[in-house]
């Protein structure tokens, strides 16, 4: 149903809608509830919840924009709040989002400069796609209102939205790595993309390290002012891996003005992951797990997309220098490679995924009996409920990405295996690697340390794994998705005293 624009206390700004639209046949619409309930929409939408007359600001797609206006539409669960949704056609999407975000962006904020491409990038789109965003939130803010604007391909919506409103706060979240100074500067953009961050009253990352690389940045880039620095929170590994910062920077000053700057990682939700593995559905996985692929084998999971960030071809060399080597183990382990294919239909992806494909076959061919095939590849959408079961009856998680901005699946795995053994193999190049004290860390550009780690796991003693997961679970619990939310909000609203 289409309803009026209502002025809102509390807006958030994320490209991805709260929930899956769907038509039916006789042209009447319905909304489907996200698969996953760990994932950062479910999150962001509870926290309407506590938020009256909030708008969650999107967009959608249309054929042409003549005569198409933003859209409001009144949802009424988690709780009653606007849905506004910009109109873009197909040409800005794949122009702002694959063309520009992915081919440009998205490696430069990995750290992967050689696959940058600004040949293709329409910065005028990404722009005009910019103000679009900022300019429906503008429309809808009540005086003095919360705008919480998400991730990278949103960088500029800040700047637009402190031009026409001073008296609103603005608060940005990063989802992904910031790298160092050297290569963010290869973004020909960089300044205007710095200065419209520090229009924000709170800038917030994953972890240290990140927040560190901004920092630096806005003080390289523009000559913002860095505040004092504090320890960093308790919940850091503050030594010992790549992404580890024993003190963060609290706050820049720019332009007459005082941004914070807030470490905290998104967290995941325990409670509903031990809830879903005592459900008949998840049950009913975990024998078929059993019985199809596990048969009394060492399990080992690993889940990604297919994007050359995940390391998903390392970990496959990795595999099978191990079955070269360790002629003992075969028949005895199997890897489950959970890699879900991209939807883009970018050719880096289409060639990644390939690649991933004929590196699996290859390994199966050379190494298969006739009753154990080493690898099992899945590149569908895996439900989530069926997700779950491969965490539980996983004996070793395997995830070495290149490089990650967090990475939830190793911490969801961690959730599931409470008061169990398992083993958690991490890259120390995830954002997950400074908070997860158990895991084994490892260095998926080194063959030696990637070999190195997954003997280890496979070696490891059941007293060792129960005695790390308890630490990790720890970990896991006492900073959910939840408290993330809280503390970036309440951050905003009655920022803490440096």
């Amino acid at each position: 149903m289409i309803a009026k624009s209502k002025k809102s206390k509390f807006i958030l700004l994320y490209h991805r809608t709260p929930f899956e639209e769907q038509i039916n046949n006789k042209g009447e619409r319905t909304w489907i509830d996200q698969k996953s309930p760990n994932g950062i929409i479910p999150t962001l939408r509870n926290l309407f919840r506590n938020q009256k007359d909030g708008t969650w600001i999107a967009w959608r797609k249309v054929d042409e924009l003549t005569n198409a206006n933003d859209e409001v539409i009144k949802m009424n669960k988690p709780s009653s709040f606007a849905l506004r949704r910009i109109p873009l056609i197909e040409e800005e999407i794949n122009s702002f989002y694959h063309v520009t975000s992915k081919e440009s962006i998205w490696p430069i904020l990995h750290t992967f400069p050689t696959y940058f491409d600004v040949n293709n990038a329409d910065w005028n789109v990404f722009e005009e796609v910019n103000k679009r965003f900022a300019a429906a939130a503008c429309d809808q803010a009540e005086e003095g209102a919360v705008i919480w604007i998400h991730d990278y391909n949103l960088w500029l919506t800040p700047f637009f939205i402190r031009e026409q409103r001073s008296d609103v706060k603005i608060a940005f979240f990063h989802h992904t790595p910031f790298p160092g100074n050297d290569v963010f500067a290869i973004l020909p953009w960089r300044r205007q993309i710095i200065e419209s961050l520090l229009c924000c009253d709170l800038v917030g990352f994953h972890i240290p390290r990140y927040t560190e690389n901004f920092a630096r940045a806005a003080n390289c880039l523009v000559g913002a002012q860095k505040g004092p620095k504090a320890n960093v929170d308790e919940k850091f590994i503050a030594v010992g891996s790549a992404l580890t910062e024993p003190t963060v920077t609290t706050s820049l000053r720019h332009a007459g003005r005082n941004i914070r700057l807030l470490s905290s990682p998104v967290g995941t939700s325990p409670d509903v992951i031990l809830e879903l593995m005592n459900t008949d559905v998840v049950r009913e996985h975990s024998r078929k797990i059993q019985i199809g692929t596990k048969k009394n084998r060492k399990l080992i999971l690993s889940a990604s997309r297919v994007d050359y960030t995940k390391g998903n071809e390392e970990l496959l060399l990795a595999f099978e220098r191990l079955l070269i080597k360790r002629k003992d183990i075969h028949g005895k382990v199997v890897l489950m490679l959970a890699c879900v294919s991209a939807a883009s239909g970018m050719k880096i992806y289409d060639d990644t995924q390939r690649s991933i494909e004929e590196m699996a076959g290859r390994i199966n061919g050379k190494f298969s009996q006739i009753d154990w095939v080493p690898i099992r590849l899945s590149t569908r959408r895996i439900p989530y409920d069926e997700m779950v079961a491969w965490f539980g009856q996983a004996d070793i998680c395997w995830i070495t990405p290149l490089r990650d901005g967090l990475n939830l699946v190793a911490k969801e795995y961690v959730a599931a295996r409470k008061s169990n053994g398992g083993v958690l193999v991490l890259s120390e190049f995830t954002g997950a690697s400074v908070l997860l004290n158990g895991a084994i860390l490892t260095n998926p550009y080194s063959h030696r340390r990637m070999d190195e780690a997954i003997e280890e796991a496979i070696a490891m003693k059941e007293n060792e794994q129960l005695e790390r997961m308890a630490a990790m679970t720890k970990s896991v619990e006492s900073y959910t998705v939840k408290d993330w939310a809280e503390e970036q909000i309440n951050e905003l609203i009655e920022p803490t005293k440096s």
